[in-house]
């Protein structure tokens, strides 16, 4: 993690936000390449999962919303951490993760006098002071605003992106020709008051997630249309029974149809397609995790983790397939008085949803994460290119002789092309490599004298560190077909 954070604020990725101020807890600020990751990573996932379906559609609702929106949601009664306080220097934290840092063993679910008992059993003490803990109570992670000016009303920031789906559902169902499956999707911001923020970007008080809301009937859950498509891709699965083995089973979706609904093992295998397909995450680095009744949410029917390997910290969530059944809607048609049912071909009922959910943030950690790597004379950031800051990284070998001119045309060429070209000129070639090896650019492209000579330049892959030569009139096609794994990189030139 230390060499990862290094990196991170060294080259421009992240930080810990208001540094200057000695920074703010669970807040983190990207940098220029960051937020050219993250960037990367939206458009990937916007393009990926808005494309499951003719008729799934992004939307950006507000960051504040009222306080009966929680009261429905469930938010307000149900959305609580324990937290346990030392009762010498007041430090706090979650009693859960406290129990599990300490003991090695999952403690989600546990009432806080059950922690209570078991932070006393083990004499688990502060780990600031070693001081002991009062009794165990529960914080609302919510963030509270008054809104306006003399009365003012009560309202939060939103803890999850989900809610803006649900209270914008009725209003799309009309705009889009009443037609179901819907899918609203949502990349944006959601604030909890974590108690202990920890891990740079995987547990934060302000992040980002990208939540696909499908709104379906629920009649119509044993079946997917297109599920034959999937029916033999096998699913890297790590179900409740498999907790002491620690055995991850591959199994065939048409097999896994048996025990899970075909529309809920359809969207797993998308998922796991766009980790292994799309990011190239080493298989053996994913896997669904099954939570239990007593991990997942009360109205969540069927509730599997997305978690990935990392070395910083072992096995983790970085997103999650949950169906919440008619739960948000109805409980909003409640509370709002108003009807969430759908006629659908004659039949009034209240869709269901599945829900699709990222932390944007988790997953660009872990990306820097299982593609971070130190070899002999360099230290590599090996992004699948589709999310690499730039695409390529134009140098000229020398700065005279012409040359610098003409890497100023190629850096245009490209970039009219549609291709995100990063410049350098400062210092030496071999150098100038070492720096787009480490902030993970794939690809490089040299303009030398034998440019000058035939109009070809030199393309040099991050990973193999092999060369070959491309036309200038060729490159950016070229480019192209490299980036999207179309054609092997030592078939698009010649090789130097």
């Amino acid at each position: 993690m230390e060499k990862i954070l290094d990196v991170a604020k060294r080259r421009g990725f992240f930080w810990q936000s208001a540094l200057v101020y000695g920074g703010l807890g669970g807040f983190w600020d990207y940098g220029h390449l960051g937020t050219l990751v993250k960037r990367r990573f939206e458009a990937l996932w916007r393009s990926y999962f808005l494309g499951l379906d003719d008729n799934f559609y992004e939307v950006s609702p507000s960051l504040v919303m009222p306080e009966p929106v929680f009261k429905a949601s469930g938010h307000l009664s149900h959305f609580v951490d324990p937290v346990v306080k030392c009762s010498k220097c007041g430090h706090a934290e979650r009693a859960d993760q406290l129990l599990e840092q300490e003991l090695k063993q999952s403690f989600e679910g546990m009432t806080p006098a059950e922690m209570d008992a078991v932070i006393k059993k083990h004499n688990v003490r502060c780990p600031k002071c070693k001081g002991a803990f009062e009794a165990a109570g529960e914080l609302n992670m919510m963030f509270p605003l008054k809104v306006g000016v003399g009365k003012e009303a009560m309202a939060y920031l939103t803890p999850e992106t989900a809610q803006g789906a649900y209270l914008n559902f009725l209003q799309e169902f009309e705009c889009l020709r009443r037609k179901l499956p819907m899918g609203l999707a949502i990349i944006g911001k959601a604030f909890r008051n974590e108690i202990s923020p920890r891990n740079a970007l995987i547990r934060m008080r302000e992040f980002t997630q990208a939540e696909l809301q499908i709104f379906f009937d629920p009649d119509n859950i044993a079946k997917h249309e297109r599920f034959a498509e999937v029916a033999k891709y096998k699913l890297r699965i790590y179900p409740v029974g498999n907790r002491k083995s620690e055995k991850i089973d591959e199994v065939p979706c048409d097999q896994l149809a048996k025990v899970l609904p075909q529309f809920y093992v359809y969207h797993m295998a998308r998922v796991q397609q766009f980790y292994l397909d799309l990011l190239r995450l080493p298989k053996e680095r994913f896997r669904f995790r099954e939570l239990d009744t007593d991990e997942k949410a009360f109205y969540n029917k069927y509730h599997w983790d997305v978690e990935a390997n990392t070395s910083s910290f072992g096995w983790g969530e970085i997103g999650g397939i949950h169906l919440r059944t008619d739960h948000d809607l109805s409980g909003h048609q409640k509370v709002s008085k108003q009807s969430m049912e759908v006629n659908v071909d004659g039949k009034k009922f209240i869709p269901n949803v599945l829900e699709l959910s990222f932390g944007v943030d988790r997953n660009i950690y872990t990306l820097l994460d299982v593609f971070y790597r130190e070899e002999k004379e360099r230290t590599v950031l090996g992004f699948p290119r589709c999310v690499s800051p730039y695409d390529v990284a134009v140098f000229p070998l020398v700065n005279k002789d012409g040359l610098q001119e003409k890497a100023e045309d190629t850096k245009n060429q490209l970039r009219c092309a549609g291709l995100v070209v990063f410049y350098d000129d400062a210092g030496s070639v071999g150098r100038r490599y070492r720096r787009m090896d480490e902030i993970g650019v794939s690809l490089c492209v040299t303009v030398d004298y034998e440019t000058l000579k035939d109009g070809t330049v030199t393309i040099r892959d991050r990973d193999s560190m092999k060369q070959i030569r491309v036309g200038a009139n060729d490159l950016p096609a070229a480019l192209r077909g490299i980036i999207d794994y179309s054609v092997l990189f030592e078939r698009t030139g010649r090789p130097v």
